[in-house]
């Protein structure tokens, strides 16, 4: 074998993998959330999650990616950790759909139709029909679809130059003796699951093995073990998902990994005891492409049939190897039985939007800590997160519209439901400007910016500021009482100071050369997020109050008018909360001004 067949492979192989990555991306794009919102409202019908699980995954071509999503709902909240397990099930046979694919090399046919289908001839056309959608064509998807089908057409390819650039390789002693070593069963898992771990994808892999299969020297007791390790590398990519992540999201990687490592081992033990006893026909048969794509599509059913009558019994098991109880809070649950009875239901719709704001308060804290150490962990939980606070917002908002339509209100209940809607989309709001704040860290960690140890300072009192204002907005919603809500006023408007004055501070270091514009404009950004957050706080406040006090109350009948007598010295509790949280965080960071509050 020369050096261009060894060159010419290697070409092929990136080619392989560069088809497969664009098209699965792709796929993923043209999906838009769409596939990801199938599983969200699955049910715990297990046969039913073994079908969208094949579904989304045959759609999007990566068992992994199916099953990270599950770990990131399972870790929001979104999804049960026994909804997953028809899902990962299913994914193993979705995955299968590639070498279905590929399997078109195998085609031999004098029919010019069947011809049109070899990957010689079909990779190019789609190479060419790709290229042109995906650089010429403009508007809707069109560029997302030119992905799609180049990738498929990189994929034939690749495929196919493989397949030639293999066929030197069956006369080598060497190569002949390492494919016959893979017929111990443990060093073939141990090399399938090795190769699958480093391409990150079992479509990848399996394609690699059917282009192998080109040389003859692939037999079915040699294929057996590779595919067997094959499903059990791509399980690497989950585990990899859930580190950081709770103990139900671990739990659910590790359903995906015992899956595969149980399946293989009942099937290694099956067929090399019936082949001792029995001595097969088809042991040492030739493989061809065909034939190993059907043999990876007939494991993984087999493997699914086989387990899927045990799925509680691997929840059970995944949670054993992991004890403890699962520190995730699922999503509150909406029933819509209880619109029957409004005071019941408001009562359900409460605790799910004072969810929503422990997740919003959460993912606060989350971006503030990203700020100060970039961890890309801590941001896949806060996107997650984001996820649930978004799932919430869209079940109450029907919720709440149901409970309005079902049942006749009375005047109480009715300005319940508008208190709620309000304070939702509130901390909904919250939730998306601390995506803005970690979108923030995430540029400064990318483009190595570092803020000076001042501007360091000012932003810590600033977020420490923010940071107990959403603690009081929690505290007093959850108890719904005057005393706590009349404390956060005060405290956004020590906030509001704050980002006045230290806008004021980076103009002048601006002016004096000390900060640069990429810098600058970051910082202003993260000033504007949190002031934002502040004020969403001060709504929230607001309502509690409003709710709170007498009928002949100023704040009942003119809020603005409340507002304005509280900032021009009409409240005396006020002013001394104020002067309170001022010297607490303001007066630290600026010892020698001492500029009055804005009117």
């Amino acid at each position: 074998m020369s050096i261009a067949n060894v060159a010419a492979m290697l070409g092929a192989i990136a080619t392989f993998l560069f088809g497969m990555s664009t098209m699965t991306n792709g796929l993923e794009t043209l999906s838009s959330g769409h596939l990801e919102r199938i599983l969200e409202r699955l049910t715990s019908n297990v046969f039913k999650g073994v079908l969208l699980g094949a579904l989304v995954t045959g759609l999007i071509q990566s068992s992994a990616a199916t099953t990270v999503m599950c770990v990131g709902f399972v870790n929001a909240g979104i999804m049960k950790l026994n909804q997953t397990v028809g899902i990962i099930m299913g994914a193993n046979i979705g995955t299968t759909v590639t070498a279905q694919l590929l399997r078109l090399g195998d085609i031999s046919s004098d029919n010019p139709l069947m011809m049109l289908l070899k990957p010689s001839f079909l990779g190019p056309i789609l190479a060419v029909i790709g290229i042109i959608f995906y650089m010429f064509i403009r508007g809707g998807h069109k560029k997302t679809v030119g992905q799609i089908v180049l990738g498929l057409g990189l994929l034939f390819i690749g495929m196919n130059t493989m397949s030639s650039a293999v066929a030197p390789l069956q006369e080598l002693p060497e190569f002949q003796a390492a494919f016959v070593a893979f017929s111990n069963p443990l060093l073939g898992i141990l090399v399938g699951a090795a190769v699958t771990a480093l391409l990150q994808s079992s479509s990848a892999s399996m394609g690699i093995l059917q282009a192998v299969s080109s040389t003859g020297l692939v037999t079915f007791n040699i294929s057996v073990p590779l595919i067997m390790g094959q499903n059990i590398g791509t399980c690497v990519t989950a585990v990899l998902s859930s580190i950081g992540a709770s103990k139900n999201a671990k739990r659910t990687a590790m359903i995906h990994l015992f899956f595969n490592i149980i399946g293989s081992l009942f099937f290694l033990a099956v067929l090399y005891l019936g082949n001792a006893l029995f001595h097969f026909p088809f042991w040492e048969q030739t493989m061809n492409m065909g034939s190993v794509a059907n043999l990876h599509l007939l494991f993984n059913i087999c493997c699914t049939a086989l387990l899927l009558p045990f799925h509680n019994q691997l929840v059970y098991l995944v949670e054993k190897v992991i004890p403890g109880m699962a520190e995730e809070q699922e999503l509150s649950v909406l029933d819509e039985r209880f619109l029957s009875s409004p005071s019941v239901a408001l009562d359900k719709a409460w605790d799910a939007v004072l969810q929503m704001g422990a997740f919003a308060r959460d993912n606060y804290r989350l971006s503030v800590e990203l700020l100060d150490k970039f961890d890309a962990k801590k941001l896949e939980r806060l996107n997650e997160a984001e996820a649930a606070i978004d799932k919430l917002e869209g079940m109450l908002d029907s919720y709440l519209v149901k409970l309005n339509h079902t049942r006749a209100l009375t005047n109480e209940e009715g300005a319940r439901v508008s208190e709620l809607l309000h304070t939702l989309s509130d901390f909904e709001r919250i939730g998306d400007y601390s995506v803005n704040v970690s979108e923030s860290a995430v540029i400064l960690h990318n483009r190595n910016l570092i803020f000076s140890a001042g501007a360091k300072a000012e932003l810590k009192a600033l977020t420490d500021a923010v940071g107990e204002t959403l603690d009081k907005t929690l505290a007093c919603y959850r108890t719904r009482a005057r005393a706590d809500a009349v404390q956060v006023e005060p405290l956004e408007e020590v906030v509001d100071l704050l980002c006045a004055s230290l806008r004021s501070r980076h103009i002048e270091r601006l002016k004096a050369g000390g900060c640069t514009v990429e810098l600058g404009t970051q910082y202003l950004e993260l000033l504007f997020n949190l002031e934002r957050i502040s004020d969403h706080c001060s709504n929230v406040a607001l309502y509690i109050i409003r709710q709170t006090a007498s009928k002949d109350d100023i704040i009942r009948i003119d809020s603005h008018a409340y507002m304005r007598e509280l900032h021009h010295g009409g409240d005396q509790e006020f002013g001394a909360l104020y002067q309170t949280y001022r010297e607490k965080y303001f007066n630290p960071i600026t010892p020698t001004d001492n500029p009055q509050p804005p009117q």
